[in-house]
């Protein structure tokens, strides 16, 4: 199995892991960091605001089973895209939307995709779509948080349908 990888920001590392675990044909998500300026950061250098990183998720796919522009259409219908540096409760340059882009053709989907999803959106999306540098993995505590702590997620969910509506999973019969 080939797999590819995308690199997503959509506030709390921790909602955002939770979601595109959900997603058939993701066979890995690693929370972290990426965007900034410093090298091998922690979670208390990021959330000081002083590194430029943006919380993140690493997302781990398999293509034939889920296309890049899938998991571009779950991360637009995941949070809100037209906060700038905040999603509900979380502010700060570390919680902003940000697509962090592996080649060229990831991009460009990027781009298209932000494109057609301003039109279901009120306010300009602030999405940052920028080319991919480096990312650092969260402390362990972090990984997988919901599933270690039994807390719900609080500022993402999958909309209802939305994997049915992908293709992703079967509809009811």
């Amino acid at each position: 199995m080939a797999t590819e990888t995308a690199t997503f920001g959509a506030g709390c590392f921790w909602g955002v892991e939770y979601v595109y675990l959900q997603v058939p044909g993701v066979t890995d998500v690693v929370s972290g960091f990426s965007g900034g300026i410093v090298r091998d950061v922690s979670y208390r250098e990021v959330c000081a605001g002083t590194t430029g990183h943006a919380e993140v998720v690493q997302v781990t796919f398999d293509p034939a089973i889920v296309s890049y522009e899938q998991l571009l259409e779950v991360f637009w219908a995941m949070h809100d895209p037209t906060q700038v540096n905040r999603q509900g409760p979380d502010r700060g340059t570390q919680y902003r939307s940000a697509i962090f882009t592996h080649s060229d053709e990831q991009r460009a989907a990027a781009i298209a995709s932000r494109d057609r999803a301003q039109a279901r959106f009120s306010a300009p999306i602030a999405t940052e779509i920028s080319e991919f540098q480096a990312f650092y993995p969260a402390e362990d505590y972090h990984q997988r948080y919901y599933e270690k702590t039994g807390h719900e997620p609080y500022c993402h969910a999958i909309p209802p349908n939305l994997l049915r509506d992908l293709g992703l999973v079967p509809a009811a019969s």
